[in-house]
């Protein structure tokens, strides 16, 4: 087959596979989520005593997930529409794996957040859980950076949950109309 005719082929595709999707009525998770958000959101994440760091981690992780994949526009309270505050609930680090001389190599991170969702008077509270699992060297402890990390994961993690949650409950709104 020439260059020429895959070409082809490959346009031909694109042109069928959009006419699908915008045939069926997909829409993407994005506009339900703005059904429950709305256009404008609030962002506050309570900081760790403990470990304040990694607040930063996760309020960063939340605002890129806001603008990014839903679409919505973080603001000033304000301006805000709704209102998203998270908090830390509890950080375990499990020991998944031992080598032969009995160390750990592998852990988990589960790491529980608390979202409380505030829109035109009305408070919603969800719980997600984000786990990540992490190799270590045999014999060290987990270090910091890497410690980090896996706190970041996890939190992208638990926001996925809570995003699907919001996004399902925006796809209910909309069959409501």
């Amino acid at each position: 087959m020439s260059i020429a005719s895959q070409k082809k082929v490959i346009q031909f595709l694109l042109v069928v596979s959009v006419l699908i999707v915008s045939g069926c009525g997909y829409r993407p998770s994005a506009h339900f989520a703005k059904k429950v958000f709305g256009e404008k959101i609030y962002t506050k994440v309570d900081v760790s005593l403990a470990t304040p760091e990694n607040s930063v981690l996760t309020k960063d992780a939340l605002n890129k997930a806001l603008r990014t994949r839903l679409k919505t526009i973080v603001t000033r309270k304000e301006d805000a529409d709704s209102m998203l505050s998270v908090k830390y609930e509890s950080i375990t680090f499990v020991p998944l794996q031992y080598d032969k001389n009995g160390y750990v190599v592998e852990y988990q991170v589960n790491l529980k957040l608390k979202f409380t969702f505030e829109k035109d008077g009305k408070v919603e509270t969800k719980r997600t859980i984000g786990h990540y699992e992490f190799p270590i060297l045999p014999s060290a402890i987990i270090a910091y950076d890497v410690q980090l990390k896996a706190i970041e994961h996890s939190s992208v993690k638990a926001l996925d949950q809570f995003f699907a949650y919001i996004t399902a409950k925006g796809y209910f709104v909309d069959k409501k109309k």
